[in-house]
């Protein structure tokens, strides 16, 4: 009699795999992925912005960047996301969920890469301006034929695991209504009443599409030390 419950108990657990699968991959492929992507890339081209605004000449410009990178550095990301889907309405801006995901997901990312940023473009030894200068390079012309090469070698590593980290992230943005794989899960936990396997099965898939990232980040970082020792 107990053989026969384990065993069925094991059948509905894979019945309730095979059925929860289709709905939390088209939640990572339509909603996790799109939104990991397209949130670094905006929030890479805010760090790069707020990185330049850091060590620039220009008072006032480093002290916006430093206020943007401390607020957003100094408060939890689930918070931002509710100031931004569910506050910003009593002020008449509403957001649908996956724009306002997105624009969260940048923020933060572009605050925390910014210094990644910022510390690769600094740790390029002084006499490589010094050398641009000397053969009649511009400052502009230095940063980014000479400065920025070099410092994208060295941010790479650190930049990956951000992204690594924000895909990991964006099962936050199920809080506030985008259908991601997450909130699939949720779904599928609700209606079978499985929680711990269904969600186990969330952080199996979470972990395989990051261990598939990482695979990629050390074939990176091995072709970007073979580029550096050949140079």
């Amino acid at each position: 009699m107990y053989l026969t419950n384990s065993n069925e108990q094991w059948e509905r657990l894979f019945n309730i795999a095979i059925d929860a699968l289709p709905p939390m991959l088209e939640g990572a492929i339509f909603y996790t992925i799109p939104l990991s992507i397209i949130s670094f890339i905006v929030g890479i081209v805010l760090a790069l912005l707020t990185a330049f605004a850091r060590i620039s000449s220009v008072t006032p410009l480093q002290m916006i960047a430093r206020v943007y990178v401390s607020a957003i550095r100094g408060t939890p990301l689930l918070v931002q996301l509710f100031i931004i889907f569910y506050a910003l309405p009593a002020v008449g801006v509403t957001l649908d969920p996956f724009p306002t995901a997105v624009i969260g997901f940048s923020l933060n990312v572009g605050a925390y890469a910014s210094e990644i940023i910022r510390a690769a473009i600094q740790s390029i030894p002084k006499g490589q301006w010094e050398a641009a200068s000397s053969i009649g390079m511009s400052y502009r012309q230095a940063l980014f034929r000479i400065i920025l090469p070099q410092a994208t070698r060295v941010s790479v590593p650190p930049l990956s695991n951000t992204f690594i980290s924000l895909v990991k992230d964006t099962s936050l943005a199920s809080l506030i209504l985008v259908t991601e794989m997450f909130q699939r899960a949720k779904e599928v936990a609700a209606a079978t009443y499985e929680v711990l396997f269904v969600y186990s099965l969330a952080a199996l898939l979470y972990w395989i599409i990051c261990f598939i990232l990482s695979i990629l980040q050390d074939r990176m970082e091995r072709r970007l030390d073979r580029y550096v020792s050949t140079n």
